[in-house]
């Protein structure tokens, strides 16, 4: 293995299963120290609708690994509905651990990054850059994602920050089945998904980590402010 993040020091959320758990094991494989911060199966326990939580979660992760380099924000949850049929728990979970916890990350996790002149990777989706049906509430936060990281790029410029997005296509992972789940006929919804993406395929969490890595590497030194589409080609065209 090339060793592209040897000796950076990372926090990862959601990295028990998913995107998350690829993220962590292509760090790791790239020579990073890694924590990864998650509500169950993490190396630190914390639940993201709690800022005193996600604070102490950074507070630990700085003291295991000695400084923080990389602050790798992909946990999330869906929400399926529309605006009409969405209660304001489901919104209102939905917006905190999507966004309102980036917020919270970030802001603990500051003054760390200004002394490793770090890098601050977020989990976007296709869907932050494209709407979609039945997804108001999700398309929403990831959005916003979008935008934060745009002007965490420009905001952390001058303190040598780093700030990146990466939007997957459509993913194989639990948060995936949990939509399919909720739908009326999951197999067909399925193929209608595959069928979105040029390369004919759906995505795996592999695919999707290894562009964290570059943007995570000394490689990607003069990238900042990107929202990279990882999705087999679906949002190049019709």
């Amino acid at each position: 293995m090339s060793g592209r993040l040897q000796g950076k020091r990372a926090l990862v959320t959601g990295g028990s299963s998913g995107i998350g758990a690829g993220i962590v094991e292509r760090f790791r494989a790239h020579g990073a120290d890694v924590v990864n911060v998650d509500i169950r199966g993490g190396d630190v326990t914390a639940d993201l609708r709690d800022g005193a939580a996600i604070a102490n979660a950074v507070a630990e992760t700085v003291e295991r690994l000695g400084g923080l380099d990389l602050l790798v924000l992909n946990a999330a949850r869906p929400a399926v509905g529309t605006l009409a049929d969405l209660d304001d728990d489901a919104w209102d979970d939905t917006v905190a651990i999507n966004l309102t916890s980036v917020h919270r990350f970030v802001r603990a996790a500051w003054p760390h990054l200004c002394a490793s002149r770090g890098t601050i990777l977020l989990t976007g989706s296709v869907v932050g850059l494209d709407g979609s049906a039945n997804q108001a509430a999700y398309c929403a936060t990831k959005a916003g994602v979008v935008m934060l990281t745009k002007c965490l790029a420009i905001d952390g410029a001058p303190h040598g920050i780093r700030a990146n997005c990466v939007c997957p296509g459509f993913t194989e992972t639990p948060m995936l089945e949990t939509f399919l789940a909720d739908q009326d006929d999951p197999d067909a919804v399925r193929a209608f998904a595959t069928g979105l993406h040029p390369i004919g395929r759906l995505g795996t969490p592999h695919d999707i980590a290894e562009a964290f890595v570059y943007l995570g590497s000394d490689e990607a030194a003069w990238v900042t402010g990107v929202a990279l589409p990882v999705d087999g080609g679906l949002l190049a065209g019709i």
